[in-house]
């Protein structure tokens, strides 16, 4: 019987198993998390979840009772220390767990503000897993004062939460502009309106100094342009780093992540990786993508392989954030972009269109569904269409299509 053995328990991991036994897959499957509870979702966490708009069971991917009904041995609780190639098992809380494919979905870890700084006094947090969230929530309080570092969409997303739960909140950004490695200077440009229009204190071109504090509690901050500030509570939103402690323990390759081929096998052909901890080859060099959409589309992928599917990933890339009553929906990486057309919607809507050349490959829409589902299209199938038709409102979305 052949057996499957799954560390890591976020979107990837469930996505892989769930796959496995809705294909067939006899043999069986452990899933290794550390977390005390099932797969859950991670983006409502500091939205919905946070603002006590979902309950916490409905974070889970599935019920707990799921993994019984289709022979997923859960181990919850548990630390995958080490995988032992040549005995192929995984060893996890001193039980060696045997494999003849081992699935590494260890994620991402945040990146935390240094000690240094002030980084370990209470108060300071990071935004990743519900036990954040669950510390984190009786901090953020109305009338309460806070500062996010990083204007990132993880930033920003936590700062709208603590406007709308009635914190008075500043967000800094060290770079020029909010959002600047991932967006253009027009989408950087309408979230930092937008931010400020609903009262946060949003400062591009400062960073963080040093944190202060009380009986080894946060209570103040000092920003690089010498300006000091009272605060309660600071939420680090700096990025994240793949988690790739496990893989490099074990001896496999490292390249920006753990380093897979087109179908998800690593330098080891009995170990595969799958989500934000994965980097894959696209064209002449490595990706690594952090999004939902990414997490199930390799999770899937290495679950159909393992299967014999002989299937390639081709990425299609797409990301969502929700800040206050805006959605913005992205498609494409806009990376090499050398033009940014500009589309107004209705009522407020706006869409961003990211060009390289003649070229189409991204696309960013704000409350705008329609334009994302074109440009979507439109960017997956290889068609760039007219830039001044695109950018003319009147025009036809549907028609570009047809082009």
């Amino acid at each position: 019987m052949t057996d499957v053995v799954v560390i890591g328990a976020g979107q990837a991991a469930a996505s892989c198993v769930a796959r496995l036994r809705a294909k067939g897959f006899e043999g069986t499957i452990t899933l290794i998390g550390r977390e005390d509870v099932p797969p859950y979702q991670r983006p409502p966490l500091s939205k919905a979840y946070l603002l006590g708009d979902m309950a916490r069971e409905r974070l889970f991917l599935r019920p707990e009772s799921f993994y019984a009904d289709n022979d997923v041995s859960l181990k919850l609780s548990q630390e995958a220390a080490s995988i032992d190639r040549a005995a192929g098992t995984v060893i996890a809380d001193g039980v060696a767990y045997p494999y003849d494919h081992a699935v590494i979905c260890t994620g991402a870890v945040p990146r935390r503000l240094p000690d240094t700084l002030g980084g370990d006094l209470d108060g300071v947090f990071t935004i990743r897993t519900l036990a954040d969230i669950d510390a984190l929530e009786p901090r953020v309080r109305a009338g309460g004062r806070a500062l996010v570092v990083g204007g990132g969409y993880i930033g920003l997303e936590a700062a709208a939460v603590a406007r709308k739960l009635g914190l008075e909140v500043t967000l800094i950004e060290a770079a020029d502009r909010i959002l600047q490695r991932v967006a253009a200077p027009e989408t950087s440009a309408w979230f930092a309106d937008l931010h400020r229009a609903h009262g946060v204190d949003l400062r591009e071109g400062v960073g963080l100094k040093t944190l202060t504090g009380e009986d080894d509690r946060v209570t103040g901050a000092v920003l690089t342009d010498g300006t000091e500030l009272p605060v309660d509570v600071v939420i680090a939103g700096i990025g994240i780093m793949p988690d790739t402690t496990l893989a490099e323990q074990a001896g496999l390759e490292i390249d920006n992540g753990i380093a897979v081929d087109a179908q998800g096998h690593t330098s080891d052909p009995a170990i595969w990786a799958a989500g934000d901890c994965a980097s894959f080859p696209l064209g002449d060099t490595r990706m690594r993508l952090e999004s939902v959409g990414n997490a199930v589309e390799m999770g899937e992928l290495v679950a159909d392989n393992i299967m014999g599917a002989g299937r390639d990933y081709v990425a299609k890339p797409w990301f969502w954030s929700d800040q206050y009553d805006v959605k913005l929906q992205i498609a494409g990486i806009g990376a090499g972009c050398d033009r940014v057309v500009v589309r107004e919607g209705e009522g407020g809507a706006r869409s961003h269109w990211y060009y390289a050349g003649d070229r189409l490959i991204a696309l960013d829409a704000m409350n705008d569904g329609r334009a994302y589902m074109v440009g979507k299209r439109l960017i997956e199938a290889g068609k760039s269409p007219d830039p001044q038709a695109v950018g003319d409102p009147a025009s036809d979305l549907k028609a570009l299509l047809k082009a």
